[in-house]
């Protein structure tokens, strides 16, 4: 059996209730409502400030994942965490996510790049949502193209575009 442990940033340990009751009073500091939420989830900068920013409080992304043990979405994103706790919102699984993102990417998307964020896809289906970091990016590209950059470039665009590519159809993962 695991013990599941939370701690106070002053260092006192507490429970899972009062971890959850704790961060509950503090989301609304971070963001207003479901919609800035969801944009803020949506850029991989911004996640990312807002990640640091929870972190800093004492909400990190260890004890995120513990919550997500906690009310079983294991196999959801953080946002699912955030959101569950914030707006009661059910959880929904990454292949969930992804699948409803394809849907969006095949319109917006030519066939090759499609093809590339299929597979970002599913790295973020079986890793979940460290594989949408901007840094995570070059390392996604060298497994696709077998280490050839410059094949990702011809078929993907300049490294701007691959990279407003990649960030870009983050979105379709948090949209409603």
């Amino acid at each position: 059996m695991t013990v599941t442990s939370f701690w106070h940033p002053d260092g006192t340990p507490m429970s899972a209730t009062q971890f959850l009751e704790a961060l509950f009073g503090q989301l609304p500091e971070f963001f207003k409502d479901e919609d800035e939420l969801r944009s803020l989830w949506s850029a991989p900068d911004t996640r990312k400030k807002l990640l640091e920013g929870l972190a800093e409080n004492g909400f990190g992304k260890d004890q995120l994942a513990e919550m997500q043990k906690i009310i079983d979405a294991e196999n959801s994103d953080l946002f699912d965490v955030l959101a569950y706790i914030a707006y009661a919102l059910t959880p929904i699984s990454r292949e969930v996510r992804a699948d409803y993102a394809k849907r969006e990417i095949g319109h917006q998307f030519n066939y090759k790049q499609q093809a590339f964020l299929d597979f970002v896809l599913a790295h973020y289906v079986s890793v979940g949502v460290e594989e949408l970091e901007q840094t995570k990016l070059k390392t996604l590209l060298n497994l696709k193209y077998n280490n050839s950059i410059a094949d990702a470039v011809a078929d993907l665009g300049k490294p701007d575009k691959i990279g407003k590519v990649f960030s870009g159809f983050q979105r379709y993962l948090y949209q409603r």
